[in-house]
């Protein structure tokens, strides 16, 4: 039939249209402004502290206390950086990839952009096509759609007169005409991708700990510094002679000493890098890191929900098996020539593959396939071979006798192995379109989808991680259970989600009894994800078609494959370039190294956080000179805390990870902060009792806190390897060489200590340090029997 012989939109009638704005243009909204991204990472409270301290600075002349503030440059750049890489990732989500459609219009075919397109067009679709807008088909000539990328259903969805095809669905096979009845942003291609590409950033553990720490701070900092403030006025001999002799620029020196060390702003940029290092590694395994702690988050799922076509599957169709019944000649050339027809489905062009030669015969007539009878025809000389469903082939209706029972029983246990089944038979041609009433089964055909090589061993990893799965498809459920049987869950069964019960709580009880699910809609599999969250766990999900895509945006990591459509990569925070499922073992021991490392520097950070909080609270309260300036704190905090931490944030680390990260953290961070300020105290107390200058108290706080936080390096480095005593060792000998040159000793404004000042330094690093090495004892305990805990709670899941 010729089914785009309709007469379509005249050239008046398109510019009506067009003029009223029905058009399928449709420009998407930016999913986040770059000035409200550059917005959210510079104007912030702490880089105001930051920027007001080092103008306050430069303003009275010592800039060279204003190091901190490259720090702070840094932050924001990196922030902005990649938060820009997220929008751009989600302004491109685009879910139609045809550049044109094809319309008739003044009776005449044409290939028009897709934007073109008007409501109530008549579109012409031909196998190979995409769909460019919904719309209700009015003429089909066998035409079949491929909607898996819509609805996750893999098989091919026969569509007649009055049936509604959909934006982004692809023609394959057959032709048809189609009027559109909805264009631009009302399709549903558009409309999906509107409610997928809503900016979010990935729940991360890491960055939201670290902004409740800053969250913390920013509470305390303001009073803080008042009384350091007054502290250092009162310690010039009050706020009048301060200001009247100019010493009051001292006391604000100190003053953003205290503030300055208080703020956390090394491990906000380590934590940074460290990501940033972790999605360059991944990046070489083929897999791209859209969102930079996605490379965290993948380490702490315990639940991953899985797509079964184009993840645990390759999405095709390969012929599985011939099961000869009846001996009878020429069958497999048969085959062959049902494999080359140009509008052949994907099930018929699997036949190819197998069957390479067809008849030398041309065929005699032909029956082509219906939707409505489920099976096609050919005629040659040696009779009519009819291809088709079992079922629909030989119905029990009309076919009777032990042949026809035993060939039903048979493609019915074939079918419940999750294979498909379609039965080749031989009879008289007929002369219309009816099987010959004494047509003979010849063999009985299954295919199966292609399953990916690599989706059992990657199962079995997250079984023996302990994470537990759900694979969710739009297939039927029975099809879904055989091949996740295939890859290693052996007791799948199927649930049909059209059973889903409308109450949560059992809706969630269904998800705990099953693994297994088919017949899942878009917005089915987006509310599972939601009940798997809402229960308390951290959940995957990986998918490719579009159909996942509101599913992988809500989950806390998604994961797409690189051949799956645009909307769904662009809303993921991981894509896998080259389809490999196996690389997802990678990413979880990226991100534990990402975890357990941060967790390690983390403690180095936070201590620094918490001595200088304690310090500027003690010494604010006694009314003592702070004892540092900002540039000393600013050198020898980079030698014991910021540059080996970089190191040891890059090191391997498979350790499990533990739910807990600040609270460990803090555990250890507090008590050795307090360590810190309490020989730092006891020092400056008694220095300042003997009378001991100012610059020799500030030169041996220097030391001191050179010396302990070195110890506080080793103490979190254990057990020390040679690359770890490598940057250790050179750490020390850096500080020696600080300490040694005139140059930077004249810039820190060191000077050597007197044996009363030596004895004090030494008195208050061994008070400290012993302090030190009993916290981190207690600490380890804590550690091991967090792990302990989360231990059990794994196993009675």
């Amino acid at each position: 039939m010729n089914v785009a012989s309709g007469q379509g939109l005249s050239a008046s009638e398109v510019a009506t249209r067009i003029a009223d704005g029905r058009t399928n243009a449709f420009v998407q909204d930016t999913s986040r402004s770059v000035r409200s991204i550059i917005r959210a990472n510079v104007l912030t409270l702490f880089n105001g502290i930051i920027l007001a301290c080092f103008l306050v600075l430069f303003a009275i002349g010592r800039w060279q206390d204003a190091l901190f503030g490259f720090s702070a440059i840094a932050n924001a750049v990196i922030g902005s950086v990649q938060e820009y890489r997220a929008k751009r990732a989600l302004d491109r989500l685009a879910l139609l990839n045809a550049p044109t459609a094809r319309v008739v219009r003044d009776s005449g075919e044409a290939e028009i952009d897709v934007a073109q397109v008007v409501m109530d067009d008549l579109l012409v679709l031909r196998a190979g096509d995409q769909v460019p807008a919904d719309a209700i088909v009015v003429g089909s000539g066998g035409l079949q759609l491929d909607e898996s990328m819509l609805t996750g259903e893999s098989d091919a969805v026969d569509k007649v007169q009055g049936d509604r095809v959909l934006s982004g669905s692809v023609v394959v096979g057959g032709e048809g005409t189609a009027t559109v009845d909805r264009v631009g942003a009302e399709s549903f291609a558009n409309s999906l991708a509107a409610e997928a590409k809503r900016f979010s950033l990935v729940a991360s553990e890491l960055r939201s700990s670290i902004d409740r720490v800053l969250k913390w701070v920013s509470w305390i900092i303001g009073p803080v510094t008042l009384l350091v403030l007054n502290a250092q006025m009162a310690a010039l001999g009050g706020w009048d002679q301060a200001l009247s002799t100019g010493a009051w620029r001292d006391a604000a020196t100190a003053s953003i000493a205290s503030v300055v060390a208080m703020v956390p702003l090394g491990l906000v940029l380590m934590t940074s890098i460290t990501f940033a290092v972790g999605a360059v590694k991944l990046g070489r395994q083929q897999v791209l890191v859209q969102e930079l702690p996605a490379v965290e988050g993948l380490a702490r799922v315990d639940m991953i929900c899985l797509d079964k076509t184009g993840t645990l599957t390759q999405g095709d169709i390969v012929f599985d098996e011939a099961h000869l019944l009846t001996a009878a000649p020429g069958w497999e050339r048969v085959l062959a020539w049902y494999g080359r027809q140009n509008d052949a489905n994907a099930t018929a062009r699997s036949l190819a593959s197998r069957f390479t030669t067809p008849p030398d015969e041309l065929a005699l007539g032909r029956v082509p396939f219906s939707s409505d009878r489920k099976w096609s025809a050919v005629v040659f000389a040696d009779g009519m071979w009819v291809l088709g469903g079992p079922e629909m082939v030989f119905p029990a209706q009309r076919f009777t006798g032990p042949r026809y029972t035993h060939l039903a029983a048979q493609a019915t246990d074939l079918a419940a192995t999750g294979r498909r089944t379609l039965i080749l038979a031989r009879g008289t041609p007929t002369g219309d379109e009816t099987v010959p009433a004494d047509a003979v089964p010849v063999v009985l055909l299954t295919f199966r989808e292609n399953i990916r090589p690599d989706a059992a061993d990657t199962l079995s990893f997250f079984a023996a991680q302990e994470v537990s799965v759900r694979i969710i498809s739009g297939d039927n459920p029975q099809t879904v259970a055989a091949i996740a049987r295939d890859v290693g869950l052996d007791d799948a069964l199927g649930f049909d989600a059209r059973d889903f019960p409308d109450d949560d709580g059992e809706f969630l009880r269904t998800l705990n009894e099953h693994v297994v699910f088919g017949r899942v809609t878009p917005d089915q599999k987006r509310r599972i994800v939601v009940a798997l969250k809402s229960a308390g766990q951290t959940v995957a999900m990986t998918g490719d078609g579009v159909n996942d895509a509101l599913a992988i945006k809500e989950a806390d990591i998604g994961v797409a494959m690189n051949s799956g459509s645009a909307a769904t990569k662009a809303v993921a925070r991981l894509v896998l370039l080259d389809n490999r499922f196996s690389h997802l073992p990678s990413v979880v021991a990226e991100g534990r190294q990402v975890i357990a490392n941060i967790e390690r520097v983390s403690m180095l950070f936070l201590t620094k956080t918490a001595y200088a909080t304690f310090l500027a609270i003690t010494f604010g309260l006694l009314l003592l000179p702070f004892p540092f300036l900002p540039r000393q704190l600013s050198v020898t905090d980079g030698l014991t805390i910021g540059i080996p931490a970089f190191f040891l944030a890059l090191l391997p680390n498979a350790q499990r990870y533990v739910p807990g990260f600040l609270r460990r953290s803090l555990t250890f961070a507090i008590p050795a902060g307090a360590a810190v300020t309490l020989g730092l105290g006891c020092y400056a107390f008694l220095a300042a009792e003997q009378g001991i200058p100012e610059p020799e108290i500030r030169s041996g706080s220097t030391l001191i806190l050179t010396i302990v936080g070195l110890w506080i390096l080793i103490v979190l480095s254990r057990p020390v390897t040679r690359f770890k005593g490598l940057v250790i060792g050179t750490m020390m000998i850096g500080l020696v060489v600080i300490y040694s040159l005139s140059v930077t000793r004249d810039f820190l404004q060191l000077v050597d200590p007197t044996m009363p000042t030596a004895v004090l330094v030494l008195g208050a690093s061994l008070t400290s340090i012993g302090l030190i090495e009993v916290v981190r004892f207690v600490h380890r305990r804590l550690a091991r029997r967090d792990a302990g805990r989360v231990a059990v709670q794994s196993t009675a899941k």
